[in-house]
């Protein structure tokens, strides 16, 4: 059926309380890195049943984690549309804030659908395990040093 999912997690790396009500920001780029036309589904109602949970108010304390995640189809429902494959993701934990890019680990294949979708943010279970953290501290974004990012990793 072509479904797709990647999950999301946002970690509070700073010393305050962080807080998320809603959904990530999502853009998807192609191998030039040029911005991919697409729509943004908040929840999954277009994409699949049974996900779609409403967006809560989350306050995440030092070293709590929240996730989300992306779902799309590889679907191809007009021959004559040339399908769309994606490589490159960023993420913002909400309108406003700053981008991180996010490994899709393989294409973002959306067939000739022209959408995505996005849970909203949930606090992690603190009893699921903390994937391991890379060696080095991830290369700072694309964000002018004007602006000051949260205290946040995705």
């Amino acid at each position: 059926m072509g479904l797709r999912a990647l999950g999301l997690e946002l970690v509070n790396c700073g010393e305050r309380p962080y807080q998320l009500n809603g959904y990530p920001v999502l853009h998807v780029f192609d191998e030039q890195r040029e911005p991919i036309m697409l729509r943004v589904v908040n929840g999954a109602k277009e994409i699949t049943s049974g996900f779609d949970q409403p967006p809560r108010e989350v306050t995440l304390a030092t070293g709590e984690r929240a996730t989300a995640v992306v779902l799309w189809r590889n679907l191809v429902t007009d021959s004559t549309v040339v399908a769309t494959n994606g490589e490159f993701l960023t993420v913002a934990p909400a309108a406003g804030q700053p981008a991180e890019e996010v490994d899709p680990d393989g294409p973002i294949d959306l067939g000739n659908t022209g959408r995505i979708g996005v849970s909203a943010w949930k606090k992690a279970d603190p009893s699921t395990p903390v994937p391991s953290q890379p060696a080095a501290p991830p290369a700072p974004s694309a964000v002018p040093s004007s602006v000051s990012p949260p205290d946040s990793r995705l």
